[in-house]
């Protein structure tokens, strides 16, 4: 059983806690994109767009591959992607829960 390292859990929940950087990064997970390919996809701007991939790539998110003159960017681990993804499912399901609720009451 691996020992939990809380702070650095807390540090990459913290990274994905912006929501123009979960998209930002939910994006790259899908698509190899170069700055300008994202800031056009999510109606971003290029310089914030260029701000979250910092930060994303200062915590492991996101990695570059440079093509020339071009640089891309993606998810640095797919496994992060399919975390969101389980997270999404799961917010769903209590956000549908809570609804039921609320109606029968």
């Amino acid at each position: 059983v691996m020992k939990l390292n809380f702070k650095l859990l807390a540090e990459i929940f913290k990274c994905l806690a912006d929501e123009t950087r979960l998209k930002i990064f939910y994006h790259i997970s899908q698509n190899e994109s170069s700055v300008t390919a994202i800031s056009e996809n999510l109606g971003l701007s290029q310089p914030l767009v260029s701000h979250h991939l910092k930060i994303l790539r200062n915590n492991f998110l996101a990695k570059t591959n440079r093509k020339g003159a071009f640089v891309y960017y993606m998810a640095g681990d797919k496994n992060f992607f399919s975390m969101i993804n389980k997270l999404n499912a799961l917010a769903y399901e209590k956000a549908a829960k809570k609804y039921l609720l609320e109606e029968e009451s």
